[in-house]
């Protein structure tokens, strides 16, 4: 990861309220970044997932997507960097 990058402390973890007093990672949860796109910067809880689930990616829901509202971002492992998953593009 680039250290120039300016990091929001703490990391926000995609499905947290807003609000939430504490929206940052939590003990014993398995995250991973996710990397472009709306959601960049945000900590995706893959506690409990298979490598096969892992493998097939995510369609997060986002309303400040290309969609708006309902709208979906679509991530997937990096090769060769299971910890960091790219944007590939939003779906309605």
């Amino acid at each position: 990861m680039d250290d120039q990058v300016p990091r929001r402390t703490p990391r926000h973890v995609y499905g947290t309220d807003h609000d939430d007093p504490n929206p940052g990672p939590q003990p014993d949860c398995t995250y991973v970044e996710l990397v472009g796109g709306a959601l960049d910067g945000q900590l995706l809880d893959v506690t409990g997932w298979t490598e096969e689930q892992r493998a097939g990616g995510a369609y997060l829901i986002t309303e400040v997507g290309r969609y708006g509202e309902g709208g979906r971002a679509d991530y997937a492992q990096r090769p060769g960097s299971p910890g960091l998953w790219d944007w590939r593009g939003d779906v309605p």
